[in-house]
């Protein structure tokens, strides 16, 4: 009795063993993460919170996980569900809102930097007239990236401008909001009036710089503004019915971009259809012909997954310094507020929430968003068009930070037990 009751206290201590070494094979770990994240993103599609979603985890040269869940286009215009719905594909482009801010704007300015055509700490004024004023003399570039310039957080710019020329000039005319440096006020104007700076020292249209020397140099052949224009690309995601929240901004006060001098009823130029193709922020859309220093890109995640790549890799491509390492820790060194330049690095961010130190991103109000955690060479490209199902009651679009908060919390759960901690 007394050899069996040992021989079963053998056995179980084998059987825990082997239970706990799978718990640390990161295959096992990998598992796991993509049930995680099906369960996450399937649930949203079923519950028909959000229509569809693209998503890539990749860590160094491994891809984890790629997948699409839902649909590219699930409503139409008069939220009746398509028959049939367009399903999502890997290869379907997305309005990718601000992510245009990081992926062009941003990575403009980099190059422009590191070919020594302009400093971050420059003056505005030296390229932009208009920020010669005693109230905005002051403003540098590096406070554009970092929102700190005091600029409007928005206006819309397409009551009284209707091109690029125009939009320049009236953010140029408006006054500061607030102390220039004193507090981060995210602002869209701000990154309007960096691609004026791009093209000023490029002498190019900021949609020709950006194609020149970051879309075709990473062979990111489906990024583009304006993607219809060129008739090739077929597969895109659809976005809003309109501009319904947009329009809610103009006329309803109590979302805080009251302003004074816009009478909500003297431009009436709101789309009455089904965005697909045409970029959603009506700044860009309106006021700047579908090109934008603050909106207008599109993009696949594979495109995408190419430029993050690159700033993993500390600006490397392959065996090529396509951006400096001194350049990339420029703008991945923190400021007061705990940021970079363009791209965010709060870790009380909620989407990006508790990662490790350096971790960095960005979102797009269209619902996509990108995170990447440099200490483990991970990063984390979710594509949501969340506007396709329309407003809720409430007037706002269904809430995807939660989503974004989940997915980043089970890819850092993933490393915890890849890692074997």
């Amino acid at each position: 009795m007394r050899n069996q009751v040992f021989f079963l206290a053998v056995l179980l201590c084998a059987i825990g063993s082997v239970s706990n070494g799978q718990n640390n094979n990161p295959r096992n770990s990998r598992a796991h993460l993509i049930s995680k994240i099906d369960s996450i993103l399937q649930t949203k599609v079923d519950l028909d919170e959000i229509p569809g979603a693209v998503i890539e985890i990749k860590k160094k040269d491994r891809v984890i996980y790629k997948h699409t869940y839902g649909y590219a286009q699930k409503y139409d215009y008069n939220h009746k569900v398509l028959n049939p719905p367009e399903k999502m594909t890997i290869e379907h482009m997305f309005d990718i809102a601000s992510l245009t801010k990081v992926i062009g704007t941003t990575t403009s300015i980099m190059l422009l930097v590191d070919r020594g055509k302009i400093s971050v700490d420059d003056p505005v004024s030296r390229y932009v007239n208009a920020f010669g004023t005693p109230d905005k003399k002051d403003i540098t570039i590096r406070n554009l990236l970092t929102h700190t310039a005091g600029l409007y957080e928005w206006y819309p710019l397409y009551y009284r401008a209707v091109n690029k020329e125009e939009s320049y000039r009236l953010i140029g005319e408006l006054p500061r909001m607030f102390p220039v440096g004193a507090q981060r006020r995210y602002s869209d104007l701000g990154f309007v009036i960096l691609g004026e700076i791009i093209e000023t020292v490029s002498g190019m249209p900021l949609e020709k710089f950006e194609k020149e020397n970051i879309f075709v140099p990473l062979h990111m052949i489906n990024t583009t503004y304006n993607p219809l224009k060129s008739g090739s690309f077929k597969k895109i995601a659809a976005t809003s019915h309109g501009n319904p929240y947009e329009k809610r901004m103009v006329y309803d006060s109590t979302l805080g971009f009251k302003i004074k001098e816009i009478d909500p009823r003297k431009w009436n130029g709101w789309r009455n259809y089904t965005l697909r193709g045409e970029v959603n922020d009506g700044n860009a859309w309106y006021a700047n012909g579908g090109v934008s220093g603050a909106a207008g890109l599109f993009s696949t995640i594979d495109d995408l997954q190419k430029l993050v790549d690159m700033l993993i890799d500390k600006g490397k491509v392959g065996s090529k310094q396509f951006i400096s390492g001194k350049t990339i820790q420029t703008f991945f060194t923190k400021d007061k507020f705990s940021n970079g330049l363009g791209w965010m690095m709060d870790p009380d961010n909620s989407f990006m929430k508790n990662g490790p130190e350096g971790t960095f991103g960005h979102t797009g109000f269209t619902g996509t968003s990108i995170s990447v955690i440099p200490k483990y060479n991970i990063s984390v490209i979710l594509l949501i068009n969340r506007q396709n199902t329309g407003l809720l009651k409430n007037g706002d679009y269904y809430n995807v930070s939660p989503v974004r908060m989940q997915v980043f919390n089970a890819v850092l759960k993933y490393l915890t037990l890849a890692e074997g901690r």
